[in-house]
């Protein structure tokens, strides 16, 4: 399992309650093995292929199209790796705080 990030995140806003992440990556670039501390929702900026690394070694093979937005909770732990053969963008947002019931 991989560790090491190689795709680029550049945090594009945050506060108290959000932060917003650009995830640039090259063919083959991977986000390192990761845990998801807070709730996320996924905007895909260009159409893309990823693979999702569990940490049992498993891998999920996922389509992105742009603009077509996704949401996960929080504790997931995984790797994703661009495993297309062209450039991969997309925009993460993060809730730092739970939601108010």
């Amino acid at each position: 399992m991989t560790t090491e990030t190689t795709a680029r995140a550049t945090v594009q806003y945050e506060d108290a309650r959000t932060r917003v992440t650009r995830w640039d990556f090259e063919p083959e670039a991977t986000t390192g093995h990761h845990v998801h501390a807070y709730d996320y929702v996924v905007v895909p900026v260009e159409d893309g292929r990823i693979t999702v690394i569990a940490p049992d070694g498993s891998r999920t093979e996922s389509v992105l199209r742009a603009g077509e937005t996704y949401a996960r909770q929080a504790g997931g732990a995984h790797e994703v790796v661009n495993s297309g053969t062209g450039r991969l963008v997309f925009v993460e947002i993060e809730f730092k705080q739970p939601p108010t019931p």
